[in-house]
Protein backbone atom coordinates (compact mmCIF):
# COMPACT_ATOMS: atom_id res chain seq x y z
CA UNK A 1 0.00 0.00 0.00
CA UNK A 2 1.30 3.69 -0.70
CA UNK A 3 0.79 5.99 1.80
CA UNK A 4 2.00 9.91 1.05
CA UNK A 5 4.37 11.52 3.26
CA UNK A 6 2.94 14.38 5.07
CA UNK A 7 4.50 17.58 3.20
CA UNK A 8 6.94 19.05 5.62
CA UNK A 9 7.33 22.64 3.23
CA UNK A 10 5.15 25.09 2.75
CA UNK A 11 4.99 27.23 -0.33
CA UNK A 12 4.22 30.87 -0.11
CA UNK A 13 4.21 34.09 -2.65
CA UNK A 14 5.14 37.48 -2.12
CA UNK A 15 4.97 41.09 -4.76
CA UNK A 16 7.08 43.41 -3.33
CA UNK A 17 6.77 46.43 -4.33
CA UNK A 18 10.62 48.32 -4.01
CA UNK A 19 10.87 51.59 -4.12
CA UNK A 20 14.93 50.98 -4.97
CA UNK A 21 14.97 48.90 -7.82
CA UNK A 22 11.17 50.45 -9.47
CA UNK A 23 9.84 47.22 -9.62
CA UNK A 24 7.86 43.94 -8.53
CA UNK A 25 9.77 42.05 -6.87
CA UNK A 26 8.15 38.38 -6.80
CA UNK A 27 9.60 36.45 -3.44
CA UNK A 28 8.78 32.65 -3.05
CA UNK A 29 9.37 31.40 0.38
CA UNK A 30 9.96 27.88 1.08
CA UNK A 31 8.52 27.14 4.72
CA UNK A 32 9.45 24.33 6.87
CA UNK A 33 6.45 23.34 9.19
CA UNK A 34 6.01 22.42 12.80
CA UNK A 35 9.26 24.21 13.95
CA UNK A 36 8.60 24.88 17.53
CA UNK A 37 10.98 27.61 17.90
CA UNK A 38 11.34 30.15 14.87
CA UNK A 39 14.14 31.31 15.43
CA UNK A 40 16.24 27.94 15.27
CA UNK A 41 15.53 28.41 11.63
CA UNK A 42 18.06 29.07 9.57
CA UNK A 43 17.98 31.79 6.14
CA UNK A 44 18.80 31.17 2.69
CA UNK A 45 18.65 33.57 0.29
CA UNK A 46 18.58 33.09 -3.37
CA UNK A 47 19.10 34.73 -6.28
CA UNK A 48 17.34 33.61 -9.78
CA UNK A 49 14.39 32.43 -7.56
CA UNK A 50 11.98 32.03 -10.38
CA UNK A 51 14.64 28.94 -11.85
CA UNK A 52 13.83 26.90 -8.39
CA UNK A 53 10.66 24.99 -9.70
CA UNK A 54 13.21 23.63 -12.34
CA UNK A 55 14.72 21.95 -10.14
CA UNK A 56 11.75 20.95 -7.86
CA UNK A 57 13.68 22.91 -4.56
CA UNK A 58 10.08 21.70 -2.96
CA UNK A 59 10.56 18.04 -3.50
CA UNK A 60 14.46 18.45 -2.75
CA UNK A 61 13.90 19.56 0.65
CA UNK A 62 11.53 17.24 1.42
CA UNK A 63 13.74 14.91 0.94
CA UNK A 64 16.54 16.37 3.03
CA UNK A 65 14.09 16.61 5.76
CA UNK A 66 12.45 13.25 5.40
CA UNK A 67 16.08 12.43 5.82
CA UNK A 68 16.68 14.47 8.72
CA UNK A 69 20.08 15.82 6.91
CA UNK A 70 19.34 19.68 7.37
CA UNK A 71 18.09 21.44 9.93
CA UNK A 72 15.22 23.73 9.28
CA UNK A 73 15.99 26.46 6.69
CA UNK A 74 13.63 29.42 5.41
CA UNK A 75 14.15 30.16 1.99
CA UNK A 76 13.09 33.23 0.41
CA UNK A 77 13.66 32.53 -3.46
CA UNK A 78 14.03 35.86 -5.30
CA UNK A 79 12.92 36.51 -8.79
CA UNK A 80 15.15 38.44 -10.99
CA UNK A 81 13.87 41.06 -13.17
CA UNK A 82 14.81 42.37 -17.19
CA UNK A 83 17.81 44.64 -15.77
CA UNK A 84 19.25 41.22 -13.95
CA UNK A 85 22.61 42.40 -16.01
CA UNK A 86 22.26 45.81 -14.08
CA UNK A 87 20.68 44.61 -10.49
CA UNK A 88 23.10 42.08 -10.49
CA UNK A 89 27.16 42.13 -10.13
CA UNK A 90 29.91 44.11 -8.02
CA UNK A 91 28.27 46.89 -5.76
CA UNK A 92 31.99 48.04 -5.44
CA UNK A 93 32.08 49.19 -9.35
CA UNK A 94 30.27 48.48 -12.62
CA UNK A 95 31.85 46.02 -15.45
CA UNK A 96 33.67 47.49 -18.53
CA UNK A 97 30.26 47.27 -19.78
CA UNK A 98 28.72 49.39 -17.72
CA UNK A 99 26.77 45.91 -16.46
CA UNK A 100 26.19 45.87 -12.45
CA UNK A 101 25.37 49.58 -12.21
CA UNK A 102 22.05 48.85 -9.96
CA UNK A 103 23.82 46.13 -7.79
CA UNK A 104 24.06 49.11 -4.92
CA UNK A 105 20.37 49.09 -5.24
CA UNK A 106 19.93 45.24 -5.02
CA UNK A 107 21.64 45.60 -1.62
CA UNK A 108 19.58 48.52 -0.69
CA UNK A 109 16.25 45.93 -1.39
CA UNK A 110 18.09 42.72 0.30
CA UNK A 111 18.44 44.56 3.28
CA UNK A 112 15.68 47.61 3.79
CA UNK A 113 12.55 46.16 1.91
CA UNK A 114 13.14 42.10 1.98
CA UNK A 115 14.65 41.44 5.48
CA UNK A 116 12.14 43.73 7.27
CA UNK A 117 8.99 42.10 5.29
CA UNK A 118 10.46 38.56 6.20
CA UNK A 119 10.77 40.19 9.82
CA UNK A 120 7.00 41.71 10.22
CA UNK A 121 5.20 39.29 8.35
CA UNK A 122 6.37 36.11 9.48
CA UNK A 123 7.47 37.33 12.97
CA UNK A 124 11.11 35.97 12.63
CA UNK A 125 12.97 38.56 14.21
CA UNK A 126 16.18 36.72 14.48
CA UNK A 127 17.86 33.43 12.64
CA UNK A 128 20.69 30.91 13.57
CA UNK A 129 22.19 31.69 10.71
CA UNK A 130 21.75 33.24 6.98
CA UNK A 131 23.29 32.47 4.05
CA UNK A 132 22.88 33.64 0.38
CA UNK A 133 23.19 30.99 -2.98
CA UNK A 134 23.08 32.13 -6.73
CA UNK A 135 23.44 31.02 -9.89
CA UNK A 136 26.35 32.45 -12.61
CA UNK A 137 25.57 35.78 -12.40
CA UNK A 138 23.52 35.59 -9.48
CA UNK A 139 26.13 33.16 -7.49
CA UNK A 140 28.53 36.66 -8.21
CA UNK A 141 25.86 38.76 -6.64
CA UNK A 142 25.24 36.66 -3.85
CA UNK A 143 29.29 36.48 -2.69
CA UNK A 144 29.48 40.12 -3.19
CA UNK A 145 26.67 41.16 -0.87
CA UNK A 146 28.18 38.00 1.84
CA UNK A 147 31.66 39.05 1.27
CA UNK A 148 30.53 42.64 1.72
CA UNK A 149 27.99 42.33 4.80
CA UNK A 150 29.96 40.25 6.38
CA UNK A 151 28.05 40.55 9.86
CA UNK A 152 24.80 39.56 8.18
CA UNK A 153 25.45 36.11 6.94
CA UNK A 154 27.74 33.04 8.00
CA UNK A 155 27.74 31.81 4.82
CA UNK A 156 27.73 31.40 0.39
CA UNK A 157 26.63 29.23 -1.93
CA UNK A 158 28.20 30.22 -5.38
CA UNK A 159 27.00 27.87 -8.35
CA UNK A 160 29.00 28.54 -11.93
CA UNK A 161 29.77 31.80 -10.49
CA UNK A 162 30.56 34.80 -13.05
CA UNK A 163 33.93 35.41 -10.91
CA UNK A 164 35.69 36.59 -14.41
CA UNK A 165 33.38 40.01 -13.93
CA UNK A 166 36.35 42.61 -14.72
CA UNK A 167 36.29 46.11 -15.52
CA UNK A 168 38.68 46.08 -18.58
CA UNK A 169 38.03 43.72 -21.73
CA UNK A 170 39.95 40.69 -22.02
CA UNK A 171 40.65 41.76 -25.45
CA UNK A 172 42.42 45.11 -24.38
CA UNK A 173 46.34 44.68 -24.47
CA UNK A 174 46.18 46.51 -20.83
CA UNK A 175 44.04 43.72 -19.99
CA UNK A 176 45.60 41.80 -16.03
CA UNK A 177 43.99 38.69 -14.85
CA UNK A 178 45.42 39.37 -11.99
CA UNK A 179 44.40 42.84 -11.32
CA UNK A 180 40.83 43.34 -13.65
CA UNK A 181 38.60 40.80 -12.37
CA UNK A 182 36.46 42.74 -9.68
CA UNK A 183 35.81 40.01 -7.33
CA UNK A 184 39.00 39.12 -6.91
CA UNK A 185 40.51 42.22 -5.78
CA UNK A 186 37.90 42.77 -3.69
CA UNK A 187 38.79 39.53 -1.69
CA UNK A 188 42.69 40.69 -1.94
CA UNK A 189 41.61 44.23 -0.45
CA UNK A 190 39.59 43.12 2.13
CA UNK A 191 39.35 41.78 5.86
CA UNK A 192 39.18 37.94 6.99
CA UNK A 193 36.26 37.26 8.89
CA UNK A 194 37.04 34.23 10.68
CA UNK A 195 33.20 32.62 10.98
CA UNK A 196 32.37 33.06 6.64
CA UNK A 197 32.23 29.89 4.66
CA UNK A 198 32.00 29.76 1.54
CA UNK A 199 30.50 26.84 -1.03
CA UNK A 200 32.20 26.77 -4.77
CA UNK A 201 30.32 24.58 -7.59
CA UNK A 202 31.75 24.34 -10.80
CA UNK A 203 30.83 21.95 -14.18
CA UNK A 204 33.77 20.22 -16.40
CA UNK A 205 31.28 21.65 -19.09
CA UNK A 206 30.47 24.66 -17.69
CA UNK A 207 32.22 26.65 -20.68
CA UNK A 208 34.61 26.34 -23.83
CA UNK A 209 36.77 29.19 -23.37
CA UNK A 210 40.36 29.17 -22.36
CA UNK A 211 41.43 32.47 -22.31
CA UNK A 212 45.09 32.14 -20.94
CA UNK A 213 45.29 28.40 -23.09
CA UNK A 214 46.31 26.25 -20.08
CA UNK A 215 44.39 23.61 -20.82
CA UNK A 216 41.60 24.73 -17.92
CA UNK A 217 38.38 26.10 -18.54
CA UNK A 218 37.76 30.24 -17.48
CA UNK A 219 35.30 29.47 -15.12
CA UNK A 220 36.95 26.54 -13.36
CA UNK A 221 40.65 28.78 -13.33
CA UNK A 222 38.27 32.00 -11.99
CA UNK A 223 37.05 30.11 -8.79
CA UNK A 224 40.35 28.30 -7.95
CA UNK A 225 42.07 31.89 -8.44
CA UNK A 226 39.07 33.30 -5.95
CA UNK A 227 39.93 30.55 -3.59
CA UNK A 228 43.65 31.28 -3.42
CA UNK A 229 42.92 34.48 -2.73
CA UNK A 230 40.53 33.56 0.29
CA UNK A 231 43.33 30.99 1.40
CA UNK A 232 45.86 33.78 1.25
CA UNK A 233 43.48 36.21 3.29
CA UNK A 234 43.51 33.40 6.07
CA UNK A 235 40.13 31.24 5.45
CA UNK A 236 41.26 27.38 6.41
CA UNK A 237 40.29 24.61 4.18
CA UNK A 238 37.33 23.56 6.43
CA UNK A 239 35.83 26.98 5.48
CA UNK A 240 35.98 26.23 2.03
CA UNK A 241 34.06 23.51 -0.03
CA UNK A 242 34.86 23.34 -3.94
CA UNK A 243 32.24 20.69 -5.59
CA UNK A 244 33.55 19.94 -9.18
CA UNK A 245 30.75 18.09 -11.28
CA UNK A 246 32.20 16.01 -13.68
CA UNK A 247 30.07 16.73 -17.25
CA UNK A 248 28.14 19.72 -15.31
CA UNK A 249 26.89 22.24 -17.21
CA UNK A 250 26.15 25.86 -16.94
CA UNK A 251 22.70 24.91 -16.74
CA UNK A 252 19.65 24.62 -14.03
CA UNK A 253 20.09 21.26 -14.69
CA UNK A 254 23.41 20.77 -13.26
CA UNK A 255 23.12 22.97 -10.16
CA UNK A 256 19.22 21.61 -8.97
CA UNK A 257 22.22 18.21 -8.87
CA UNK A 258 24.28 20.65 -7.02
CA UNK A 259 22.16 22.27 -4.69
CA UNK A 260 21.79 19.52 -1.74
CA UNK A 261 25.68 18.84 -1.36
CA UNK A 262 25.46 22.63 -0.35
CA UNK A 263 22.28 22.70 1.38
CA UNK A 264 24.35 19.31 3.54
CA UNK A 265 27.14 21.50 3.82
CA UNK A 266 25.13 24.76 4.87
CA UNK A 267 22.53 23.52 7.08
CA UNK A 268 23.69 20.00 7.96
CA UNK A 269 22.21 18.47 10.68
Amino acid sequence: MHVESESLILIESALLESKFLQRTVTVDFYLPVNVPNPEEMSLLLINDGQDMPKFGLDNLLQGLYEEQAIRPVFCAAIHAGEERKMEYGTSSTVDFKGRGAKAPLYSQFIFEELLPYIRTTYHVYSFREKAFAGFSLGGLSALDIVWNYPREFSSVGVFSGALWWRNRDQDDENYDEDTDRIMLQQIRQGKYHAWLKFFFECGTLDEDKDRNKNGVIDSIDDTLDLIKELKAKGYPDENICYLLLEDGKHDVATWGKAMPYFLKWAFGG
